[in-house]
């Protein structure tokens, strides 16, 4: 449990705001964000003294910052409802730290060294300086198939990344989402604020709603550092 002497700074908030008519993804309907039953309305149910809020939201699962379960890409994948917490939650996380790409490609060798076995591994590109611009949407850095390939066989737990997509939308066989999701490895996207977590030493958490034959939701992508967490408690 968090040690009561911390001021919850240990907490990392690791996704973007959804928004009425933000962008997310070129090509996909912006979010709406309605309010269903305003309090003015809602007081005549309270005998007029009381009122509350009922908001209404439509928009595509892809949106904000999301996880992609395997039925994203499989139609006998693991839905949203399916996927265990265990693979979602309180996961040991490694950041791997590659704000200074020489190209958009994310490489094998680039995971040289790194421990990712059984790791929540997140991928910071420096990318989400660019969101809410036009500049998000082109020319994000991907990863190869060969580095997805690489995480799937060394049973890497989840895989996050603060870019556009975790593949080059310019490939419509999507390697990297079909590789992971395969071998039943979560990813998220567009991620924010990975700059703010160390090399190792934290837990991740990405849990959407528990929703059946979807693939993908928006998730509150965040971490806890692990020295503010008492490990006596």
């Amino acid at each position: 449990m968090m040690s009561s002497s911390n001021d919850h700074s240990g907490y990392i908030d690791l996704s973007h705001a959804i928004e009425n008519g933000m962008i997310t993804y070129r090509g996909l309907p912006s979010p709406k964000i309605y309010e269903y039953w305003s309090r003015a309305y809602s007081r005549q149910f309270y005998n007029g003294e009381t009122e509350c809020h009922i908001g209404k939201i439509e928009m595509v699962a892809n949106t904000g910052t999301y996880l992609d379960s395997p039925f994203h890409r499989f139609m006998d994948g693991m839905d949203l409802s399916q996927l265990p917490l265990s693979s979602l939650a309180n996961l040991e996380g490694v950041l791997v730290e590659l704000s200074n790409l020489p190209d958009r490609k994310i490489t094998q060798d680039l995971f040289s060294g790194i421990d990712v076995k059984d790791k929540a591994v997140l991928i910071h590109t420096g990318w989400d300086r660019y969101w809410g611009t036009e500049n998000y949407f082109e020319g994000h850095p991907y990863l190869t198939r060969e580095a997805a390939t690489y995480l799937a066989e060394s049973e890497t737990r989840l895989v996050g990344i603060d870019s556009l997509n975790i593949d080059d939308t310019a490939d419509g066989l999507r390697p990297a989402h079909t590789i992971l999701l395969e071998a039943n490895i979560p990813i998220v996207e567009h991620l924010c604020a990975l700059k703010r977590l160390p090399k190792y030493g934290f837990h991740f958490f990405a849990v959407s709603a528990k929703v059946v034959n979807f693939g993908s939701f928006p998730v509150r992508a965040f971490a806890i550092i692990d020295q503010f967490i008492d490990k006596d408690s």
